[in-house]
């Protein structure tokens, strides 16, 4: 919205800055943090108010999360608030893919509203229907798929790009649209599975948004994509924008959600952030390297996974109890620990991801 401040400058004033998308992502950053901190408590206490004894706790989980009962979840609504707000103020809203990540993003948060409004208003942990869930995410990722083939590159469409090798594309042709489904399905299950530890899923979702966000404004740079030698992809800078109020947003949200967390995300905040993410991989021809930069929320589904098929098949259970996190801490390790470590290789898997830029 404040672009449009360009057109009152001569190209040498203070207007002119909001030319720069690194000058507005700063703007967004702040925006989204500061109403992070005003909004945080007022909706702590709405929720609370309305939700009455909070998220349910599940019978079976780890025995510390017992003392959580009667916290607050849709903890989601703020950092979505906050993204929400701080792009519309600041991202240049004729930009296709910008609103590609925001429907995305609202998409999935409207899942998991009813979901998590579900489960407080019924008192368990049932919620939606997974099978509701996994239908309506993949409806609103097949939009997705196609809208961004829509808006790549004519050399790009229905292509996936491949790391390292920067020249080879593998052409799906309509089986793109299906895989790009399957990628913001995934990510926003994902995301939604690590969520289970006061502060685990937001930290390593900023870091991996951070990376997206660095990645989106450097293929949307003819000249960075000349000398990184990736596939030049017009409009994906904006992304930053957006990014940049996920960041602020989620910075807001964990002052509440550190240990011991005044609110949850809930499935409000997890499957809009994955799905987001998702999103952005899409729209910038990096999903094979969201595999990467995201594979801690990968190893968390496959845990779930492996557990779920190996118990089926034999009746016994590889891990202690899944996502692989609550494996941790039946082995007893302290949650601020698994909560660290896990921000640790989040980065270290971010910066793997990222050095894939170079490596040719």
């Amino acid at each position: 919205m404040l672009f449009w401040l360009t057109e009152l400058s001569d190209g040498g004033d203070f207007f002119n800055l909001f030319r720069y998308i690194t000058f507005r992502a700063g703007g967004a950053f702040m925006t989204a943090l500061l109403f992070g901190f005003l909004f945080g408590k007022p909706l702590i206490n709405v929720l609370r108010r309305k939700q009455g004894k909070g998220q349910p706790i599940r019978d079976d989980g780890p025995e510390g999360h017992f003392v959580k009962a009667g916290t607050p979840t849709m903890g989601g609504l703020l950092i979505v608030g906050a993204l929400l707000t701080s792009t519309f103020l600041w991202a240049r809203l004729d930009n296709a893919f910008v609103w590609l990540v925001l429907f995305v993003t609202m998409s999935f948060a409207a899942i998991g509203f009813a979901d998590d409004y579900a489960k407080v208003s019924k008192q368990n942990t049932a919620g939606v229907p997974g099978k509701v869930r996994l239908l309506l995410g993949f409806l609103i990722s097949g939009i997705a798929g196609f809208w961004a083939t829509c808006y790549h590159p004519e050399m790009l469409q229905n292509q996936l790009a491949l790391p390292v090798f920067k020249d080879t594309l593998v052409y799906l042709g309509y089986f793109f649209i299906p895989f790009a489904m399957i990628v913001i399905v995934g990510s926003a299950n994902a995301v939604n599975l690590t969520d289970g530890l006061d502060g685990l899923a937001i930290m390593p979702v900023m870091i991996a948004a951070a990376t997206l966000g660095v990645i989106a404004y450097a293929v949307g740079r003819v000249d960075f994509t000349t000398y990184l030698d990736v596939h030049y992809v017009p409009g994906t800078g904006e992304i930053l924008i957006f990014v940049a109020g996920l960041i602020g947003g989620g910075l807001g949200f964990l002052w509440y959600n550190a240990p011991p967390a005044a609110v949850f995300m809930g499935d409000t905040g997890s499957l809009a952030l994955g799905g987001a993410l998702g999103a952005i991989a899409v729209a910038t021809k990096h999903e094979i390297v969201w595999a990467v930069i995201g594979g801690l929320f990968v190893v968390e589904a496959l845990s779930v996974i492996i557990q779920v098929l190996y118990f089926k098949r034999t009746g016994k259970r590889v891990f202690l109890m899944a996502p692989i996190h609550h494996h941790y801490e039946k082995k007893g390790w302290a949650e601020p620990q698994i909560v660290i470590r896990f921000w640790i290789i989040a980065l270290i898997l971010a910066m793997i991801g990222l050095a894939t830029l170079k490596i040719r």
